[in-house]
């Protein structure tokens, strides 16, 4: 294979790897928002390496088969990076603990993202698990109070807990997150923390929405009393 053709086949490799990752990760929204910005950005270089290479020709000549197979072979490159590289920096471990809890979900779902390469495969499905929660969990922290007992829980264990459990993870030495202690190797015992995570997230979800659901029945009943009530009396 010539150089060219492993540069090309670099550049694949990591648009697939990049479109891959976006669509398993968690914090979906934010994900599609952060590759609209890097999208547009390759599309931008693009059109400036193409500008570029028209103005060569018009001033100086015709740039040939060889210019434009470098033109291609730079936007390529170009564009495998810029998709590559995130839109916006994510957030950082102690931002979490001050994000407003409307948007701490979808924070936390972009933190997530950023650990991926640090974390083993069967540790990857789990948190995607957890962010496909954490974006059903978006809709219903709209209307909460921020002083609700509930608020408080909620971003204990999505900005605080589920942050700080996969950093002790990460400050495991590598050589020693296959090694057993007390039955279990920190990868095991990574995996099992993040389902019982997503467990409680689960649990939370559930609470909240009982809340709506115990509401509307109060509602129902009260219409149900006044407008039979009503009828009645006519």
């Amino acid at each position: 294979m010539s150089s060219t053709d492993e540069v090309i086949a670099k550049a694949r490799e990591t648009l697939e790897r990049t479109s891959m990752q976006y669509q398993a990760g968690p914090g979906r929204r934010a994900r599609e928002n952060d590759m609209a910005k890097r999208v547009t950005r390759a599309a931008v270089a693009d059109l400036a390496i193409i500008g570029v290479a028209v103005t060569l020709g018009l001033v100086v000549g015709p740039i040939g088969i060889i210019g434009f197979f470098l033109m291609v072979v730079a936007m390529l490159i170009a564009t495998a990076v810029l998709l590559a590289t995130p839109a916006s920096a994510p957030p950082t471990f102690e931002r979490l603990r001050q994000t407003d809890l409307k948007a701490l979900p979808a924070q936390t779902g972009r933190w997530l993202d950023a650990q991926r390469p640090a974390l083993p495969a069967p540790a990857i499905s789990v948190v995607d698990q957890i962010g496909l929660k954490l974006d059903a969990l978006t809709p219903q922290l709209a209307t909460l109070d921020d002083d609700a007992p509930a608020a408080a829980e909620i971003r204990k264990l999505v900005g605080e807990q589920l942050p700080e459990f996969i950093k002790g993870y990460e400050r495991v030495p590598q050589a020693l997150r296959n090694v057993p202690r007390n039955g279990k190797t920190p990868d095991q015992q990574l995996v099992d923390g993040l389902k019982v995570i997503g467990g409680q997230i689960d649990e939370m979800a559930g609470q909240l929405a009982q809340g709506d659901l115990d509401s509307l029945q109060t509602q129902g009943r009260f219409l149900e009393i006044k407008y039979q009530g009503d009828t009645a009396g006519v």
